[in-house]
């Protein structure tokens, strides 16, 4: 049997003896989040995507919102005191993050950028992330994730009708 290969937000969980679950799906490429829970068994209210965006200012900012939900973009720059945020493009996503789209987690991304996670995750006890790559998710306390990431939260997802 082989050792699992650790990602690198498996490694800083393992570093901030964070504790985590693993959960591993056949995906050869990016599948949404929506089908990453249907494969998983995850749940849908506890499974969050990690979107990054960037302000007026230039910074770039992590968003980390329930995979069901939509982006406020004007709720999300108040979030982080911009004037405007927009989502960054999928080509840039590795060379900002160092992650590929449908592998990309709010932990371990090449620089810690600011991250504000929705306020549902504090709705639960467990909720599940990208674990780094795709076909990987991991399942941990919420504020665990707020701790490790040194996140706020915030409500920033777009009204349901």
């Amino acid at each position: 049997m082989g050792k699992e290969v650790k990602t690198n937000a498996m490694r800083i969980l393992d570093r901030n003896k964070i504790s985590y679950e693993i959960i591993t799906y056949e995906c050869d490429e990016f599948i949404d989040g929506l089908h990453t829970a249907e494969k998983t068994g995850a749940p849908v209210k506890q499974s969050f995507k990690t979107l990054v965006a960037q302000g007026k200012s230039g910074q770039f900012y992590v968003f980390v919102i329930p995979i069901a939900k939509e982006v406020d973009l004007k709720a999300a720059a108040r979030a982080v005191g911009e004037k405007s945020v927009s989502m960054i493009h999928v080509k840039d996503i590795t060379s900002v993050t160092g992650y590929v789209r449908g592998g990309c987690s709010p932990l371990g991304m090449k620089k810690q950028f600011p991250t504000v996670i929705h306020s549902d995750a504090l709705k639960f006890d467990r909720v599940w992330v990208s674990g780094g790559r795709i076909g990987t998710s991991i399942c941990l306390d919420p504020q665990d994730l707020i701790r490790v990431t040194r996140a706020k939260t915030a409500d920033f997802s777009v009204a349901e009708s």
